[in-house]
């Protein structure tokens, strides 16, 4: 089976019901009900739409009524033709539709069992909701029904009954109630895979008939896993292959980007997984496994990869600690030939928004491409047009590519390997740049700006992303300790108006303490720091849940 196939634009088994006028849905977590923003495929209404125009031909009509949160899953209604709307739209406006979540929070008292929440909810100026305190004055009155369902210790499951429809009322009143939903960080909620909320049941008359109809979505294994304590999806084989599946429908909207074959389709415990990823690079899949309850489960790991399909699949098992330095070439951590299905060229190339890369499945930990990178290329190719380049610790010059192909006047692309240097040429002459407007240099990069820095030569756009831990043969490079320096230097070759992109995934190494070394490294190279944005995280690498994601971005620009 193509690996193309693990992404459909819906699935038969998420409809509730359908007919001439209405189609309800059980919208999986992590889908929005309609584009977050211009250009987005992954929210429902576009992808039922899509689903409904490869089933049926024509230009389906969708009316939307109804919204959930991206992060709430449940039942979600849309109109089938316009005839329907004003039934629909009648009955949401007048608060005739009888809705009923569940969630799963901790702190709720066992007595009493049942109750009502009442409150006034006001934005703050973050656009997060807040309840008023007893007898505030202003805001929207907000009411919900609430009764416990199942309690496990200090985990329950309680049913809510919304009377009127305020922006993020369920979750505001709980936090209000000290009980906020688990998964939910914006509220206050404890760590959980997923935010712990689904819209149970939705009730109407049906447009056509004026009938009652009720239309129920069960509740998703994930909230009886975590009533019981997050038991690992490592268990078997079937399970990882659940969470696999699950992890690859959130990629949806990844996969659908244009002239792209490489990105990573399960990321860690963010995507339920602990100690284990798994990226799609063409049709094969390479598993890293880092830990030793993923070390135990490497085999079912592995089996439930191939069940996904494509050609093969390549295994890594990575260090526990970045800085404990091993031969990456040796078979017990990167076997050269892929341990499921068949071997994929010893090199070949895959694309990511339209431009080529080399990259090498069994030639150790490494493949040549980093993908938690991709959106950063983004942002370097528009950002390069007409600027002169410095790509830092370039390795394979990925980096670089963007920038030429977003029209940058000239590159510098700096790595002390001369492998990776020489390859970095390859994908260049690969994207069709020319190659005297791109230079390599082989150097520490250290080594290499502190010459730069006593030179004239200044850069409008300099790409900062060392390793966490580096050996070479003249020196010992750790994120932690040295960041601060090497931005500094990077700083003082960085030419008027121009701007830094500095990165880390150094585990140690938070987006504060990053932005602290930032601005200490500007107040040292003597750079007025103009504005300084954090860069968000990229959708297929979640963060683990209570934890800051592991790559941290951010654009500097200086006066």
């Amino acid at each position: 089976m193509p690996l193309a196939d693990l992404w459909p634009a819906w699935r038969a088994e998420w409809v509730l019901h359908e007919d001439e006028d209405l189609i309800v849905v059980d919208k999986p977590a992590w889908i929005a009900t309609h584009p977050p923003e211009p250009g987005r495929v992954d929210d429902a209404h576009t992808r039922v739409s899509e689903w409904l125009r490869a089933r049926d031909g024509g230009s389906p009509y969708l009316g939307i009524h109804q919204r959930l949160d991206a992060e709430t899953s449940g039942v979600l209604l849309f109109t089938r033709r316009k005839s329907a709307n004003p039934a629909v739209a009648e009955q949401f406006e007048r608060r005739r539709i009888d809705k009923t979540y569940v969630a799963g929070v901790c702190g709720l008292p066992a007595r009493p069992d049942r109750g009502e929440l009442r409150h006034r909810l006001v934005a703050g100026r973050d656009g997060a909701m807040r309840a008023l305190p007893p007898g505030g004055k202003g805001g929207q009155e907000a009411v919900t029904r609430w009764h416990i369902v199942r309690r496990s210790g200090d985990r329950t499951l309680v049913e809510l009954s919304p009377e009127t429809g305020r922006t993020h009322q369920l979750r505001v009143q709980l936090a209000a109630r000290s009980a906020p939903i688990a998964g939910d960080t914006r509220y206050g909620g404890p760590p959980a895979r997923r935010l712990m909320l689904h819209a149970t049941s939705l009730a109407l008359r049906h447009p056509a008939t004026g009938r009652p109809t009720t239309y129920r979505a069960p509740i998703p294994a994930a909230f009886e896993t975590w009533l019981a304590g997050e038991a690992t999806s490592l268990g078997d084989t079937d399970a990882i292959e659940r969470a696999l599946r699950e992890a690859a429908d959130r990629r949806y909207g990844v996969s659908r980007l244009a002239n792209t074959d490489a990105f990573r389709l399960a990321n860690g415990a963010g995507d339920g997984l602990p100690g284990v990823s798994v990226d799609r690079y063409g049709q094969h899949l390479v598993v890293s496994i880092s830990g030793e309850e993923a070390e135990a489960a490497q085999d079912r790991v592995l089996d439930a990869a191939a069940r996904l399909g494509g050609a093969g699949v390549y295994l890594k098992v990575r260090p526990k600690h970045a800085s404990r330095i091993v031969d990456s070439r040796r078979d017990e951590f990167a076997p050269r030939a892929a341990v499921r299905g068949d071997d994929a060229p010893e090199a070949f190339t895959v694309h990511e928004l339209g431009l080529p890369f080399e990259v090498h499945l069994g030639d150790g930990l490494s493949t040549g491409i980093f993908l938690d990178q991709r959106e950063n290329r983004r942002r370097v190719r528009e950002l390069a047009a007409g600027a002169r380049v410095l790509n830092l610790f370039g390795y394979t010059g990925a980096f670089s590519v963007a920038a030429a192909a977003g029209g940058a006047r000239s590159t510098v692309t700096v790595d002390v390997s001369r492998g990776a240097l020489a390859w970095a040429g390859r994908n260049l002459a690969a994207a069709g740049v020319d190659p005297e407007k791109h230079a390599l240099a082989e150097a520490d990069a250290l080594v290499w700006l502190k010459h730069a820095a006593s030179t004239t030569a200044r850069y409008d756009l300099v790409l900062l992303d060392p390793p966490s831990f580096a050996t070479t043969k003249t020196s010992r490079f750790s994120a932690e300790s040295d960041y601060r320096a090497i931005a500094t230097l990077a700083l003082r070759v960085l030419a008027p108006r121009g701007k830094l992109l500095a990165c880390t995934n150094h585990r140690g190494i938070v987006r504060a303490k990053l932005r602290r070394y930032l601005h200490e490294a500007a107040r040292e190279a003597d750079r007025r720091v103009v504005q300084m944005k954090d860069l968000p995280d990229p959708v297929d690498f979640p963060a683990e849940p209570g934890h800051e994601a592991h790559l941290k971005s951010i654009l500097v620009s200086v006066a």
